[in-house]
């Protein structure tokens, strides 16, 4: 009973719970008052907020992406074209500056584990988004040669800055190795998106995703519907992945 009562007063005392408990608490001064517009618009945006932060919704969205993207027993391919998903630009490590994000790290490692299996090169894809800062890739580099994989086995491709740019300069140096079955490995809610814009260009993938969230048949928790920033922060993700699909569609349209 202590253990919930810490859990519950901490997700209220940590964003976005001591936000939506602030709005709550302004909805009440108002309805208090008779002011029942006033307290809709404090009362309205914290349902929202309070939702989307929960691990019911976040879950629930990114289900909805993870369906219908299983992990094939046996990939077969000759090369695996690794995606970045953002690093942490000039931060300290123990080999170097900068280190992938827990999105780009959960990728390396699916891809480190595929390479230690089926013995194929990694092509790392994934520029500086914005100018200043370090291609994505030379970090993963670092991290790929820390890991044990060779030099040899290490493909770069740091120009790209979004996922069709990924697909468009991943396509060039796969030509120009000669390589025609490429494994890819990004996030699985990146993925239906990823497959996207690499068809758009003319190349066939074998996907193999990582970082799965869900899981059919889990029970349902009381903790799973108090308001975290995790939460916050795996809908937001997905719903950048809509936006992107959404985005890929109409410019297909236009381009048609």
């Amino acid at each position: 009973m202590i253990f919930a009562v810490k859990k519950i007063i901490a997700a209220f005392l940590l964003p976005p719970g001591c936000f939506i408990l602030f709005l709550f608490v302004c909805a009440v001064f108002q309805l208090r008052r008779s002011r029942y517009v006033t307290a809709a618009t404090f009362l309205l945006p914290a349902i929202l907020l309070w939702s989307l932060s929960t691990s019911v919704v976040s879950n629930s969205v990114s289900e909805s992406l993870e369906r219908g993207i299983p992990i094939p027993a046996h990939p077969k391919g000759d090369v695996i074209v690794l995606l970045s998903g953002g690093n942490y630009d000039r931060v300290p490590d123990i080999s170097g500056s900068g280190a992938p994000t827990e999105q780009t790290l959960a990728r390396l490692v699916t891809a480190v584990r595929l390479q230690r299996r089926l013995g194929l090169p990694i092509l790392v894809s994934g520029g500086a988004v914005y100018t200043g800062r370090t291609p994505e890739a030379l970090v993963i580099k670092r991290f790929l040669l820390d890991l044990g994989i060779s030099p040899q086995s290490i493909l770069i491709e740091d120009k790209s800055r979004d996922t069709i740019e990924n697909a468009r300069y991943s396509k060039a140096l796969l030509l120009e190795k000669g390589f025609s079955k490429p494994i890819l490995v990004t996030s699985v809610v990146h993925m239906r998106r990823s497959i996207e814009a690499f068809r758009a260009v003319g190349v066939k993938v074998t996907p193999v995703p990582s970082q799965f969230v869900t899981a059919p048949g889990r029970p349902l928790l009381w903790a799973d519907f108090l308001p975290e920033a995790g939460g916050l922060s795996k809908t937001s993700s997905v719903f950048h992945e809509y936006l992107g699909l959404i985005y890929n569609f109409l410019a297909g349209k236009g381009s048609s």
